[in-house]
């Protein structure tokens, strides 16, 4: 908008006086429009901000510049990591049969290398079948033959293990994973492997009481029934340094989470708590190798620092509910007496008289409740 100074000579502005100060008027009351640019022509030039999904564009009209929003950390549970390369994968074992012969091996050379010492008494070796021999005793050849021949029944009857259906086996040398067994029957495994019995069946455990809360924050005591089993032996037993302590500790840390129905409460938060349990264990539990199935509460109380508080309360609340029954009951009774009366045409009543009649009846109701008790 424009506007004009403009000299008004005043009475104090005669010829050779003071001038009088001068005054801006405005000339033109309609708004015009004015550029944001100008309003801001001797600032600095702005920084440019990019625009995206984290940038607040500015509003129209106020020459207000953009202004970057703090990016918001996704909220999310740490999910716990594994080694990668530490997958379960079965393990190079050979038939029992192999061991069985390689024992059967070495025991005969044995027995070879004595007769050929001549260790061998003659009427043993005529009863074994073997021909005389007067062996010149033991040498360094002796010696070799049986350190070779009793490594190899050693190594060979010493490999020899039982698989059984539902166990198995983690393999390790020096501290590095060489496979997992799983086969059943007579296996031979070699005898330097570290050998670790892992269960792979269904398992049921139940737990003990648990620190828990319901929806509105009161202590509970729960006991849970957790199905589960070893999916990955590997990082089940290399993972975790106890896979079943770590399973419990993940129902704890569920039980914080979740809140479970309490006692008395709606039936159908049971069944939505168990989902819920069952979800977060199995988030928790399978990066370790353990594949939980179900996760229900079966037995839920109160605390017993607030066992007796919620008692009472319950015991308040059951009381409130009966006497708001019986009261309903009698308005309902009242009515339906004093309606049918006038009704019928048994009774005029005006409204003090019905007023006297509702009093009365309600009085007679209530006396009648209280004699015939809850």
């Amino acid at each position: 908008m424009r506007t004009t100074p403009s000299h008004t000579p005043g009475p104090e502005d005669p010829a050779g006086g003071v001038p009088a100060r001068p005054a801006r008027l405005i000339r033109n009351e309609a708004a015009t429009e004015i550029p944001v640019h100008l309003l801001f022509r001797d600032a600095p030039t702005p920084v440019p901000v990019p625009l995206g999904p984290a940038v607040v564009g500015r509003r129209q009209g106020t020459g207000e510049q953009p202004r970057p929003r703090r990016p918001v950390a996704a909220r999310h549970r740490p999910v716990p990591r594994v080694d990668p390369d530490l997958v379960e994968r079965p393990a190079r074992v050979l038939p029992g049969a192999a061991g069985v012969l390689a024992g059967a091996c070495g025991a005969a050379g044995c027995l070879a290398t004595s007769w050929w010492a001549g260790l061998v008494p003659p009427s043993a070796a005529q009863s074994l079948g073997l021909p005389g021999h007067a062996g010149a005793g033991l040498g360094p050849a002796q010696w070799a033959a049986y350190a070779g021949a009793g490594a190899l029944a050693l190594f060979g009857l010493g490999g020899l293990a039982r698989g059984r259906t539902g166990r198995a086996w983690v393999l390790g040398l020096f501290g590095r994973y060489r496979g997992t067994v799983r086969r059943s029957g007579l296996l031979w495994v070699n005898p330097l492997l570290l050998r670790r019995r892992v269960d792979v069946r269904l398992r049921h455990w139940r737990s003990e009481p648990m620190a828990g809360a319901d929806a509105s924050g009161v202590a509970l005591r729960v006991v849970v029934l957790v199905v589960w089993r070893v999916r990955d032996t590997a990082r089940a037993t290399l993972g975790v340094e106890d896979h079943e302590a770590y399973l419990r500790a993940c129902v704890e840390a569920a039980l914080v989470r979740v809140p479970v129905e309490t006692p008395g409460g709606a039936g159908g938060s049971a069944g939505a708590a168990g989902d819920a349990l069952t979800r977060l264990v199995t988030a928790d539990a399978g990066p370790v190798g353990l594949e939980v199935y179900s996760v229900q509460p079966l037995r839920v109380e109160y605390a017993p620092e607030v066992a007796s508080a919620m008692h009472r309360r319950r015991i308040a609340a059951l009381d409130a509910q009966y006497r708001a029954s019986v009261l309903t009951s009698v308005v309902d009774s009242v009515e339906d007496t004093v309606t049918r009366l006038t009704t019928r045409g048994l009774v005029e009543l005006d409204d003090r008289e019905r007023k006297a009649l509702v009093k009365d009846l309600t009085v007679a109701f209530c006396a009648g409740r209280g004699e015939q008790g809850p």
